[in-house]
């Protein structure tokens, strides 16, 4: 029964989206480039702008990869909470907000608010790296998603970048599947996009 309304949510969900295939360079919110070496699918919500760009390769809720490009303090992580991964009657979880100043535990500790909509969530390895030509980290995750009994499996990379304006922009992607087969298949995918992440010159409007 649980897993027929997944099913249902999911379907709802499909008629108020559309996905568009994309290889080449792509810009996220106008500020982070990246390079699709292999076709991805986008999709695009059309009820709501969501602050970062979600691509699938075997289709949501499935898996994703997100990109969040030039989050300014104050602003969210996310406005719309993702129906399909949530228990039917749960209520919405607080919204993980961008600020300046946060140390890199901080940072990783809004993603896993992020996800913690959608089930339990545990951080199993946080390291120092490089995302978009800025100092960070990169975190590995579990998730038990409520909704479906699925066991995902998550990786994030998150830095802060200095601006003149805004103090900080958040610089971020997180990719996520199912723990067994699709985690290990798709991230070698996910790992060549965020590898040519960069911060676009011209500041936005």
């Amino acid at each position: 029964m649980k897993r027929l309304l997944v099913l249902l949510l999911a379907i709802a969900l499909a008629a108020c989206t559309s996905m568009a295939r994309m290889e080449g360079e792509q810009v996220v919110n106008d500020r982070l480039v990246v390079h699709v070496p292999g076709a991805w699918n986008k999709v695009v919500d059309r009820s709501e702008k969501t602050p970062y760009d979600t691509w699938t390769q075997e289709g949501m809720p499935l898996d994703h990869l997100r990109l969040w490009g030039g989050v300014r303090p104050g602003e969210p992580l996310v406005t719309k909470w993702a129906s399909y991964s949530r228990a039917a009657d749960a209520r919405d979880p607080r919204v993980p907000t961008f600020r300046t100043g946060l140390t890199p535990e901080k940072l990783v500790s809004l993603f896993e608010a992020v996800y913690a909509g959608a089930g339990t969530v545990t951080i199993t390895k946080v390291e120092p790296t490089v995302f978009a030509d800025t100092p960070g980290v990169r975190f590995e995750f579990t998730l038990a998603r409520r909704s479906d009994d699925l066991n995902m499996r998550g990786v994030g990379w998150v830095a802060a970048r200095p601006d003149p304006v805004w103090g900080e922009e958040l610089y971020a992607a997180t990719f996520v599947a199912p723990r067994l087969s699709f985690y290990e298949r798709l991230l070698p995918m996910a790992e060549e996009v965020v590898k040519t992440a960069h911060v676009r010159a011209s500041p936005r409007s």
